[in-house]
């Protein structure tokens, strides 16, 4: 008979944030694998649960998956944390739960803390819709391009980024996005929990008085809103585009191709109007 794999939900900052069902599970299961078992032991450690751990991280994700799959397959329980929060989400996990998936074994999900959701909630931004994309991308032009494909989403944007990128990617964020509202949470459930709100340059203005920025955090940004189409000249949407540091060209690119219109269409309204005050 196969065991099960159990994806357990972990604090992301404060201990007291487990489920008794989660409890359980570690101190049932045969096998804990977790990204850094000394983190993983200081949470077994505060509940007195005493059970085998080993490492399944990032630069082992294939030769374990197979391991684990190889245990699970023989009868073993196993339960599978990250440092933080649900497993699978920006962190390992998925090699091993496709394996497993693969093999019949059962995945059983134990709901729990997660830093997007959380923040979200508490965010004040829109939460009918959201699009969450994990970490962005560390070098300035891969980080564009994906803020520029996000640019028209009618959803509120959430992303984690690192404290020390934080200022460049909300600088981004104005160039790209223009004057979004924007939400930066830091330390959720720990001692120095903050929520920082408000337009991105104020925000930003905020961060860049410190000395330094730590701290884990989760960035949410306000959703595109639309706006009727006759209620923004031309001349107005493409000044717009070039506010974020687009050329002329590629504004009056990106104006006929939001509106369905021809290059040469665009650039002859434009010339002809002049954006409102």
């Amino acid at each position: 008979m196969t065991g099960s794999l159990y994806l357990v939900a972990t604090p992301i900052g404060n201990l007291e944030d487990i489920t008794y069902r989660a409890l359980r599970t570690l101190r049932e299961a045969d096998l804990i694998a977790c990204e850094d078992t000394r983190h993983t032991r200081k949470l077994l450690d505060h509940y007195g649960i005493s059970k085998a751990v080993t490492s399944y991280h990032e630069h082992n994700e294939a030769a374990r998956a197979q391991e684990l799959v190889e245990k699970l397959l023989a009868g073993a329980s196993v339960a599978l944390v990250s440092d933080a929060g649900m497993p699978l989400v920006s962190d390992p996990g998925y090699r091993v739960v496709a394996a497993a998936i693969a093999a019949g074994i059962p995945i059983i999900p134990l709901p729990g803390p997660s830093a997007l959701v959380a923040a979200l909630a508490a965010s004040g931004l829109a939460t009918d819709s959201f699009y969450f994309g994990g970490f962005l991308p560390a070098k300035a032009g891969q980080r564009t391009r994906v803020l520029e494909a996000l640019r028209e989403h009618p959803h509120t944007l959430i992303f984690y980024e690192a404290p020390h990128r934080i200022l460049v990617t909300l600088e981004d964020v104005e160039r790209v996005l223009g004057p979004r509202p924007v939400v930066v949470a830091r330390e959720l459930t720990k001692i120095h929990e903050e929520f920082l709100r408000g337009p991105v340059g104020e925000v930003r203005a905020t961060l860049e008085s410190r000395s330094c920025v730590k701290g884990e955090i989760t960035l949410l940004i306000g959703k595109a809103e639309a706006q009727p189409a006759d209620l923004v000249t031309i001349a107005e949407a493409v000044a717009a585009c070039e506010r974020t540091g687009m050329s002329r060209m590629d504004a009056i690119k990106e104006v006929a191709r939001r509106r369905g219109l021809a290059k040469r269409e665009v650039y002859k309204q434009a010339q002809m109007e002049k954006p409102r005050c």
